[in-house]
């Protein structure tokens, strides 16, 4: 069922509708080198072979996982020795290549021997060399649409010649709905599933509900944990955690869970999280997170699922400060702008006989000798105003002790007391 041309393509719209720039550069022959960047069964491969189709060259078609250098090196030989051919060398899981395997391409692709036709699902600006991206054009590819999926499966069950039409099977509407909802935007997988379904039926069967139900029942939780899924999910995790989210936070959880996600790598996050996003808002949110990551450490999956729930419903419905945030970026670039601040000599350590003789520890005044261990003693040389509390529960209290002890040093400074 894989298209033909451009215009089959299904979905992508984005770069595919007329007047698009993919499209202009097909239609001219115009074009150098592409990468596609997108989720497996988004198109990658079938934009490729139909922009070839389209363009009359010499298609050359590698995989990453199995070609090596040798074969790379005759592709490309074949290509200078042959203009005419106007070579468009394919390379699926072009991520799979090293930094020395793309670089060997970069002479080619310059000289426009060879025009390079990359697919890969993981972030390009992470494993494609910069040189080499920066003489492609890079297209983001998206899944597809579950009524995209639906309809090509639909073509599927009536196409004799490269579908099932010969099994004379049918579906409703929105049978082939529930099934592409199911595939999450992979239209090569919802394929595959359409094939194995309808092989499993009589000829001229109709495909039900309980049908879709075993396949639901198999299916597997779309999850890689070094390609962009990981990088997303822990990312809308977080912004969940951090927006007041609960039901959201332990939706992007079990997704984690079920996609095989190392619990301790969640575990560290919410740490991160008490000290990030609730911070003295709710004191007792870190020494709960770390208690969470040390019990994932003792007891592991699956009970371990059980205490990050905790965590995270926890996390998720405390009150939230980023105050802790604020001032250590605040005290880095107070660091930053200005000379450093010495450690004024009251404050300084007067162990050793020189320490003493130099003044050291000298007018310093002990914090519990006065009133509400105010001293009125100043602890810079030039003092900053680094922390701000946020008026929100636990912290709001911070912030009226902060105001009382300010209050009490100034009357300290001017003698009032």
């Amino acid at each position: 069922m894989r298209p033909r041309c451009l215009a089959e393509v299904v979905g992508q719209e984005h770069i595919t509708r007329a007047g698009s720039l993919l499209p202009r550069l097909v239609a001219q022959d115009r074009f150098g080198s592409l990468i596609f960047y997108g989720p497996p069964g988004c198109g990658k491969t079938s934009l490729a072979e139909s922009i070839a189709a389209e363009s009359g060259g010499r298609f050359v078609r590698i995989n990453a996982v199995m070609s090596n250098v040798a074969e790379l090196r005759q592709i490309l030989a074949a290509a200078r020795a042959n203009p005419a051919a106007r070579t468009i060398l394919f390379i699926d899981e072009l991520h799979r290549f090293n930094k020395s395997q793309q670089d060997l391409l970069l002479p080619d692709v310059e000289e426009g021997h060879v025009r390079l036709i990359g697919a890969t699902t993981h972030n390009p600006g992470f494993y494609v060399n910069p040189p080499l991206l920066s003489r492609s054009h890079l297209f983001r590819l998206e899944p597809l649409a579950p009524a995209a999926i639906a309809a090509v499966m639909q073509r599927a069950l009536t196409d004799t010649e490269r579908g099932l039409g010969a099994r004379r099977c049918t579906a409703e509407e929105k049978i082939l709905l529930d099934l592409a909802a199911l595939c999450e935007g992979d239209l090569r997988r919802a394929l595959n599933a359409l094939e194995v379904i309808v092989l499993g039926l009589d000829e001229a069967a109709a495909i039900t509900a309980a049908d879709i139900e075993v396949f639901a029942r198999e299916r597997r939780i779309r999850y890689d944990a070094d390609e962009d899924e990981h990088y997303d999910t822990i990312s809308a995790f977080i912004k969940s955690c951090r927006g007041s989210d609960p039901d959201a936070a332990m939706y992007w959880l079990a997704k984690m869970l079920a996609g095989g996600e190392d619990p301790r790598f969640v575990a560290r996050r919410l740490v991160i999280l008490a000290s990030e996003d609730v911070g003295l808002a709710d004191p007792m949110a870190l020494p709960l997170a770390v208690a969470a990551q040390q019990a994932v450490d003792f007891i592991g999956l699956p009970e371990a699922e059980l205490t990050l729930a905790h965590a995270t419903l926890y996390i998720a419905t405390a009150p939230k400060s980023n105050s802790a945030t604020l001032a250590i970026a605040a005290a880095r670039a107070a660091l930053k702008k200005g000379p450093m601040q010495p450690v004024p000599l009251a404050l300084r350590d007067k162990s050793g006989k020189a320490n003493k003789e130099a003044g050291h520890g000298r007018d310093y005044r002990y914090s519990h000798d006065y009133p509400e261990n105010i001293s009125g003693q100043d602890f810079l040389e030039k003092p900053l105003s680094l922390y701000t509390p946020k008026r929100v529960a636990w912290e709001a209290k911070i912030a009226e002790r902060l105001a009382r002890w300010a209050e009490l040093k100034a009357a300290m400074k001017t003698g009032s007391r």
